[in-house]
């Protein structure tokens, strides 16, 4: 085994890595439909995606997000949001969200929506803000109508104890304060199956946490065959300067 500790950054960009080749990605951006919903996380895949499409450079995650949790006092800055991110056939339709593409979707088309919180079973979770549920509703609608597929790219730092429908139940309860928790039916894809991904390696949390910017951050054990391991080395060593994310 070797040990590698990823920041929630180094991790958002190893997820997004990933998921540019993710063979189910891959077939929806080249011969059908793929809405990556924006989130912090998926400001990442989208860069990351677009690269590989060749327009990558044009891209920026700043003000690709709806929601965003910031530190008690801190405040993001106010950047435009100018859409999600839409790629049919190849394409980068710009300008378009998951509102306008939602009833065109099919079996085959991906839709990438990030997560608050996903629990020991897999199950995601979103937190909701928007009086009418927010852009997971229109994601949900294409997967059990049409069965588009669900994509959950997702940081380990947000893994939480107990059963997500649990958690739901006691947020949305009448009489409460704050935003809402809606789990849904996604597939989560976080820095374990990244790794798998990207090297063929097996990789197992079995700590976190530190301090100077390690806050958050996930400790990884990776088994695997010996050029296995020196490529996941190699990718954590073209991570450790990825900056914080801040928006």
């Amino acid at each position: 085994m070797r040990q590698f500790n990823l920041t929630p950054a180094m991790g958002k960009r190893l997820i997004a890595k990933a998921m540019a080749i993710h063979e189910e990605v891959r077939g929806a951006c080249e011969h059908g439909t793929l809405a990556i919903i924006a989130g912090s996380t998926n400001g990442y895949v989208a860069q990351e995606v677009l690269a590989s499409l060749g327009v990558g450079v044009r891209f920026e995650r700043q003000g690709f997000h709806r929601g965003l949790t910031v530190a008690p006092g801190r405040k993001p800055a106010p950047d435009p949001f100018f859409g999600d991110v839409v790629i049919r056939n190849g394409e980068w339709v710009r300008g378009q969200t998951i509102y306008d593409v939602v009833e065109e979707l099919r079996e085959g088309d991906v839709v990438l929506k990030g997560a608050n919180a996903f629990d020991q079973r897999g199950q995601p979770a979103v937190q909701i803000g928007h009086p009418q549920g927010g852009t997971i509703l229109e994601a949900v609608r294409a997967v059990i109508g049409r069965r588009a597929r669900l994509l959950v790219p997702v940081g380990l730092e947000k893994r939480v104890f107990g059963d997500v429908y649990e958690l739901a139940l006691r947020c949305n309860a009448p009489g409460g304060r704050g935003v809402r928790l809606f789990p849904f039916p996604g597939q989560v894809f976080t820095e374990i199956d990244a790794i798998r991904l990207l090297t063929g390696a097996e990789a197992l949390q079995f700590a976190a946490g530190g301090i100077c910017g390690a806050e958050g951050s996930v400790w990884l054990g990776v088994e695997g065959y010996d050029d296995q391991l020196d490529l996941c080395a190699r990718l954590v060593r073209e991570l450790e300067d990825e900056p914080l994310c801040i928006a």
